[in-house]
């Protein structure tokens, strides 16, 4: 497909542009591309190198996202283009989101949600690398997805322009925020390569005033990224400024990319953060990569009774009544949408 005229950008003396898309707001000489390897001035004018050329489609659960508390039991297709505005050190996508060249099949919008249809499911994701980088072709698919009665999410590192939520808001419907060792600004400078953490709590405050569904993860790497103290500042924010109900998700790491000789977040530790997020004050905060534990359960913050039983992606037992109440005391769980049994296979490539 022909490359794509960015949607947010300013033009600059001398050929250079801005582009408004993502925190760092590169200024980009003519010829050059941006920090994400995927958006490039062309004689004044910025384009999206990867418009209609994913690099990977697959059918995921929702849960996977994760989104415990929107649709759950959905299916989603899950889509992504190259590209990143992060050099996170662990990153387990780093094969995609580093890539330096421009790699992909073409998926034009129309395409992507003919396939979401085909393949039974409710909404699409953007997903994988970071969908700040291929922006309008997630714009133009979303647009086209709501037209068919389809939901959209975004699974992102919040480093969004204000500008970016504003024109993404009428067609996202929920979004995943991911934190990395608890929002410390000393370690995303450090393990990302992010000079500044300001432009995600911008951005999730501009989410929850457009209204898109927001749940948290972060991912505690061990050894860099473990302060109980970080997790328990992140937590009170997330209260603060985006209420008590919430989702936080807690993710165990993994060795991976550069990090392969850290070891995997401790069981005890993961443990430890949960505490510490619920003593914040939040109503739902889980545990993940761990299949089977407790904290991956969802228990009714007014009587504490178990209202969703999971293992990993699967839910084992739905006991909410109608409008998604407990069944012991009455009161409402924070779960937007009407559980859907899930059938046969999911997670596979479409192509």
């Amino acid at each position: 497909m022909k490359d794509r005229e960015a949607l947010l950008y300013e033009r600059l003396p001398e050929n250079k542009v801005r582009c408004e898309l993502c925190g760092r707001r590169c200024s980009i000489p003519e010829g050059s591309v941006g920090f994400c390897r995927v958006r490039r001035n062309l004689g004044g004018k910025l384009v999206s190198l990867v418009y209609g050329k994913a690099c990977s489609a697959i059918v995921d659960p929702i849960e996977k996202k994760p989104l415990a508390h929107f649709h759950p039991g959905s299916l989603v297709l899950s889509i992504a283009t190259v590209g990143c505005d992060f050099r996170c050190r662990f990153c387990d996508n780093w094969a995609i989101s580093q890539e330096k060249e421009i790699t992909g099949q073409e998926l034009p919008p129309e395409k992507v949600v003919a396939l979401a249809e085909e393949y039974d499911c409710q909404g699409i994701s953007y997903t994988y690398t970071e969908p700040t980088i291929f922006f309008e072709y997630a714009y133009d698919t979303a647009k086209l997805a709501h037209q068919h009665g389809l939901f959209n999410t975004f699974v992102t590192n919040g480093y969004m322009t204000p500008e970016a939520v504003e024109t993404i808001a009428p067609y996202l419907d929920a979004a995943t925020v991911d934190f990395k060792g608890g929002g410390d600004p000393k370690f995303y400078r450090e393990v990302c390569l992010v000079p500044s953490v300001d432009p995600i709590y911008e951005c999730l405050r501009k989410m929850r005033e457009k209204n898109i569904h927001i749940e948290v993860t972060n991912l505690i790497v061990s050894k860099y990224g473990e302060s109980m103290d970080s997790i328990s500042k992140l937590a009170a924010w997330i209260r603060d400024n985006l209420g008590k109900d919430v989702a936080l998700h807690l993710l165990r790491f993994h060795p991976d990319y550069q990090l392969t000789d850290v070891p995997s977040t401790p069981i005890k530790t993961l443990e430890e953060a949960c505490e510490t997020a619920k003593k914040e004050g939040l109503n739902y905060v889980y545990a993940g990569n761990v299949p089977g534990h407790r904290c991956e359960n969802t228990f009714c913050p007014k009587c504490g009774e178990l209202v969703v039983e999971r293992t990993g992606f699967d839910i084992n037992r739905w006991r909410l009544k109608e409008g998604n109440t407990c069944p012991k005391c009455g009161e409402k769980i924070a779960i937007e949408g009407a559980y859907k049994p899930r059938g046969g296979l999911y997670h596979y490539s479409v192509f």
